[in-house]
């Protein structure tokens, strides 16, 4: 928890309270459910939730824009960014009904009104969205074949539509055939060894 306050020292007291409730819900829940590794929970708050805000510290999600997190899973990259940014809708998007079904919970006990967990494959949900979020889910490449219709037409904000992936390792061969894909680094944001080769891919709809 300390590393989140580290990174973002300007959270509010609700979200301070959220994001300290985090690692225990989830220890709660994983007891249950394996929707976390065991391997990585000791680094929890390092590996899962400050991994995933490395999307805040490469965009700001505005005031009204809709956003899918596709493969949700244990609700990352999801959840922590329905905290850092309030005033955006999330929808969390999982073919696996007992992954939903938490994720339910712990949306509830947080008493996040804009994160909505759904229980359904990407490829048949209808709704539009400004933004999509990835994170260890699938190659860019058959993320990209799930998604092609989902976003809205017209962008409403400064940043351009478009898909959104936390990765690790060397890509290269993910996105060559997207030319005008922008990598950001995140040990430019983060001094932590992990994030050495983790980063943040956008690749506009357009």
């Amino acid at each position: 928890m300390e590393l989140i306050k580290k990174y973002f020292p300007n959270l509010l007291d609700q979200q301070i309270h959220q994001f300290s409730y985090l690692k225990n819900l989830y220890a709660y829940w994983n007891a249950h459910v394996n929707i976390i590794s065991r391997k990585t929970f000791d680094d929890f708050y390092k590996i899962h939730v400050l991994f995933c805000l490395g999307i805040a510290k490469v965009f700001y999600f505005f005031p009204g824009s809709c956003v899918m997190d596709l493969g949700t899973g244990g609700g990352f990259p999801g959840i922590p960014l329905s905290i850092i940014f309030p005033n955006t809708e999330f929808i969390l998007v999982d073919s696996i009904r007992k992954k939903i079904k938490i994720l339910e919970n712990i949306i509830n006990f947080l008493h996040l009104k804009n994160a909505h967990p759904i229980c359904i494959r990407a490829e048949k949900l209808e709704k539009k969205f400004d933004f999509v979020v990835t994170r260890a889910v699938s190659k860019i490449d058959t993320i990209h074949k799930w998604i092609k219709n989902k976003f809205k037409y017209q962008s409403s904000f400064r940043i351009k539509n478009g898909a959104i992936h936390l990765k690790g390792g060397n890509i290269f061969n993910e996105i060559k055939k997207y030319p005008h894909a922008i990598e950001y680094p995140l040990n430019h944001y983060f001094n932590e060894p992990f994030f050495e080769t983790k980063k943040v891919v956008w690749i506009s709809n357009i």
